[in-house]
């Protein structure tokens, strides 16, 4: 996003960056590339911790990034340090900035200017005039100067990663239903899984989680409380929907994701759990219906032994066309509200979507938040442990750094 940055100084600057993020960052390195003096968005980072080597990796890592915006000519830099002026004799992190600014003169970035806010006050790197103790921190209240259509900030970059409160008694449904709809898999095909869903321990070729999908499903399809071999009718009604895959990923962007049925719940939840079924509505999710149907057709060539598309894989790794971003969020919503639904258990499949559309929309620190919940519940989980590569690497989508 491009944004007009009207602001009379340093301190006014500083006041509209939470705004811009939407959130006031903690230990955070923030960089704004600018095009002229237009920002083209602000990227966060985890400050280092002092280490040389890892400064000088930090700071080649950052300006790296703001190198591939092709019309970024200048940054600027905030340190938002958990440090105080007075117990480093003066700002904070000074040897970061310095390492930033040898990085950006050698790409050929202007640092138009280097800030820090830290816990006692607040000044620029490049103001020989600034007090030795900092500046106040009441110069930072958000003053005239606004930024249209940006919120004002809410908590902090790890603020929101929390899955919905959900009432036990609804999980304890959603459950059931589970076990149900698994059951009717197996009586309605004679297989835990029908012709298209038939792809446990497959996957697009960037992801074979097979783990993922071994919870015994067939135990659960085997066993009859009641004794009595009955299949909810509900449940036959539901894996239906599993003969048209894209057109069920389609409708449930369509779901309130705070209502969501049990029997809803449950069909995300067990496809959700599948690689392949799972790729299908990652493709289709941050594409179209059409793409839907172009992932669920190449995933059955590819079982009869064709070559899975490329270009199809690569969505995976953030490379492919740039996906809306407001269908982004509403898959987010709609895949954390199913795995608050969830029992602990089944959980990391949905946990591992939500860790990469948070990633796919820029927000790693939320992503790397759902991966390692879906790692503890389930040790070396495929797709949240590419999602935790992606974050620890500092890699971003690649349409992260295309104008939309």
């Amino acid at each position: 996003m491009t944004t007009i940055i009207k602001a009379a100084g340093p301190a006014e600057f500083l006041s509209l960056v939470p705004r811009m993020l939407g959130y006031v960052p903690a230990r955070s390195l923030v960089l704004i590339p600018f095009a002229g003096s237009r920002s083209l968005g602000a990227m966060r980072f985890d400050l280092p911790y002092g280490e040389p080597d890892e400064i000088d990796r930090v700071a080649a890592t950052v300006i790296g990034m703001a190198c591939r915006l092709p019309e970024a000519d200048a940054v600027a830099a905030i340190a938002y340090a958990d440090e105080r002026f007075a117990e480093n004799e003066g700002m904070p992190q000074r040897g970061l900035v310095d390492a930033l600014a040898r990085r950006a003169d050698a790409c050929g970035l202007h640092l138009t200017d280097a800030l820090c806010v830290a816990v006692d006050g607040w000044g620029s790197y490049l103001d020989p005039r600034c007090p030795q103790d900092g500046r106040p921190l009441s110069d930072l209240a958000p003053g005239s100067a606004t930024v249209a259509g940006l919120p004002d900030p809410d908590g902090d970059q790890a603020s929101g990663a929390m899955l919905p409160d959900v009432e036990p008694a609804q999980t304890e449904l959603v459950a059931l239903a589970h076990d149900a709809f698994a059951r009717a898999v197996s009586v309605l095909c004679g297989t835990e899984e029908t012709r298209p869903a038939a792809r446990r321990g497959h996957g697009a070729p960037a992801d074979r989680e097979a783990a993922s999908a071994d919870r015994s499903d067939a135990a659960v399809a085997a066993s009859d409380p009641d004794d009595t071999g009955r299949v909810d009718p509900r449940a036959l009604a539901a894996v239906c929907a599993l003969d048209d895959l894209p057109t069920l990923f389609e409708r449930a962007l369509t779901w309130r994701p705070d209502r969501l049925e049990p029997y809803d719940a449950a069909m995300l939840i067990w496809c959700l759990a599948r690689p392949s079924l799972r790729d299908i509505a990652l493709v289709q999710w941050s594409g179209t219906l059409a793409a839907g149907d172009e992932a669920f057709d190449a995933q059955l060539r590819w079982e009869d032994g064709e070559e899975y598309p490329a270009h199809l894989a690569m969505q995976l790794w953030g490379e492919g066309d740039r996906p809306d971003a407001d269908r982004l969020e509403h898959a987010l919503l709609l895949v954390r509200h199913v795995a608050a639904n969830a029992p602990r258990d089944l959980r990391p499949g949905a946990l591992a979507m939500c860790a990469w559309l948070s990633w796919a929309l820029g927000r790693s620190t939320h992503a790397e938040v759902y991966a390692l919940e879906a790692c503890a519940i389930e040790p070396e989980h495929g797709l949240s442990e590419i999602v935790l590569s992606f974050v620890h690497a500092g890699h971003l989508p690649d349409w992260a750094f295309r104008r939309g």
